[in-house]
């Protein structure tokens, strides 16, 4: 069975999938030399940090810090207006979500940080990076 750190970070995946279907949505894929037309999202495994426990029954509980990094290029939209419609239908998905299909007791999203993304010889790009807090009880903290 896969453990439950796994099956959050592809509800995650599977949610902003649903939120920007237009995008590409990898986990870990290293630094692109290329924005697709609909948009980058990478979802990192980030942080499960050090869990609170709970000694009856034993439980581990997680505050799992999900790096996200969301690529916007220039289009018929200025790269600023495309940036932003990909990271508030990610934050729609998020909000109608916050259970993420009962696998957590809540998600919640921090602020983005962005900055350009400037290549020679490519279009202009903009780029955001946020954090999915996701927090979520097991049993064992391998599985």
């Amino acid at each position: 069975m896969t453990s439950k750190r796994e099956q959050v970070l592809d509800a995650i995946v599977a949610l902003i999938t649903a939120a920007v279907p237009e995008a590409k949505v990898e986990r870990n894929l290293t630094k692109p030399e290329r924005i697709p037309p609909g948009g980058l999202v990478i979802v990192r495994d980030g942080d499960p940090g050090e869990p609170e426990v709970m000694l009856s029954p034993l439980t581990y509980v997680f505050s799992h810090r999900l790096p996200i990094e969301v690529a916007a290029r220039l289009t018929a939209d200025p790269r600023e207006q495309a940036l932003d419609a990909i990271l508030g239908r990610i934050g729609v998905e998020v909000a109608a979500n916050r259970t993420l299909w009962g696998l957590c007791d809540f998600i919640e999203a921090e602020a983005p940080a962005t900055a350009d993304i400037e290549v020679s010889g490519a279009l202009p790009g903009r780029w955001a990076d946020v954090v999915l807090v996701a927090i979520y009880a097991t049993p064992d903290p391998l599985n």
